[in-house]
């Protein structure tokens, strides 16, 4: 009988803790995610029962009726809104992740605390400050009124434009913190090389900067489409009946139309969307000597 060495010991022994820790995540995420995700998955080709029940039937009904144009409308609207909010968060929090990596350690992590300030306070109650804000005669109305801008106060509450807004304001953190992280870590001689060799401003952001924080960009806009894409809470308070995004119609469809296959149905195609945009992201974030050995 051949004896195991020490070293195979010692692999065994790591394999056996290592599973170990794994095991209790994987445990919850399987209960918890996984086999929902395929009850999900199974309810999405059943029928709906005529008092709002599930019909075990296996039917394409449900992602035949997808190509309303209704819901179509609904869903082009959604990655629109998701898309612009996505570009405003970058456009702004870019700058702002610039100086903070920038500044020194004391007001870094000061700045650092600021960005994270509003995670302390519950995301529907910093909704609800925000329909005060936008309302005819919230602070902002008034301000502008006593200020002499306008004439009359704007409708800002129920519109689209709410909605960007409240969206921008939650996830605007999702995108400084992965830019800061990608931008304290850059090589700062490179961009000072490029100064000393006359490179514009320009170049030295478009040619440096930006392709060495591209995986803290990439990260940036997923953390912020992907939330905003499948919102619900922020458009059902901020846009009102005037503005529907996806995540309000699988939410009317679960709740109000008791239409649980359809609703389903509209998940798992919003899901393969995120897988989609998931995958796409990971390979443009890799360096481009990889990309093309793979290729």
């Amino acid at each position: 009988m051949k004896i195991p060495s020490p070293a195979g010991w010692a692999e065994s022994s790591g394999r056996t803790v290592s599973w170990w820790l794994l095991g209790p995540g994987l445990l919850w995420m399987g209960l918890l995610f996984f086999v929902p995700l395929c009850l999900v998955v199974v309810i999405s080709f059943a029928g709906r029962g005529t008092y709002g029940g599930i019909v075990w039937s296996f039917s394409l009904t449900n992602y035949l009726d997808l190509l309303h144009p209704l819901y179509a409308r609904i869903l082009g609207q959604s990655i629109l809104m998701a898309a612009g909010t996505t570009l405003l968060c970058l456009i702004m929090g870019f700058p702002l992740a610039y100086y903070i990596a920038r500044a020194a350690p004391g007001r870094q992590r000061i700045w650092l605390l600021l960005v994270m300030i509003p995670f302390w306070t519950n995301f529907l109650v910093r909704t609800y400050a925000w329909m005060f804000i936008l309302r005819t005669e919230g602070l902002l109305n008034t301000l502008l009124l006593k200020l002499g801008l306008i004439a009359a106060p704007i409708e800002l509450l129920y519109s689209n434009t709410a909605v960007v807004i409240g969206l921008v304001y939650g996830y605007l953190p999702f995108m400084v913190l992965p830019l800061y992280v990608a931008l304290e870590r850059m090589d700062r001689t490179l961009v000072e090389a490029a100064w000393d060799l006359y490179a514009t401003r320009w170049a030295v952001f478009w040619r440096i900067i930006l392709p060495l924080t591209r995986p803290g960009v990439i990260a940036g806009c997923l953390l912020v489409f992907i939330p905003s894409l499948g919102a619900f809470l922020t458009p059902d308070l901020l846009g009102g009946a005037r503005s529907m995004m996806i995540g309000n119609l699988i939410q009317h469809e679960f709740l109000v139309a008791r239409d649980w296959p359809l609703g389903a149905a509209i998940s798992c195609v919003l899901m393969l969307c995120v897988v989609g945009m998931m995958s796409w992201s990971l390979r443009t974030a890799k360096p481009l000597s990889q990309r093309e050995h793979e290729s």
